[in-house]
C-alpha cells in the first residue's frame, strides 16, 4: 500500500471518530447550544428535540 493511500485512510479514522464524538446541537425552541456524543438527545434547557446537529469535524480550524 502506498503511503498516500495510508494516510488517507488514517485520516479518514480520524474523520470517523470526531464524527461518532463530536456533534454541535443547537436547540431552536430556546437556542441553548452544546457538543454532544449522542445523536438521539433532548434539550437540557427545555427538553425540546427540535435540534439542528452539525458534526463538528465539519468546522474549519482556527
Amino acid at each position: 500500500m502506498s503511503e498516500q493511500k495510508l494516510l488517507i485512510q488514517q485520516w479518514w479514522r480520524k474523520v470517523e471518530l470526531a464524527d461518532r464524538n463530536n456533534i454541535f446541537c443547537h436547540c431552536r425552541d430556546c437556542g441553548e447550544e452544546w457538543v454532544d456524543s449522542q445523536k438521539d438527545v433532548a434539550c437540557a434547557n427545555c427538553g425540546s428535540n427540535n435540534l439542528e446537529q452539525i458534526r463538528c469535524w465539519q468546522f474549519p480550524d482556527g
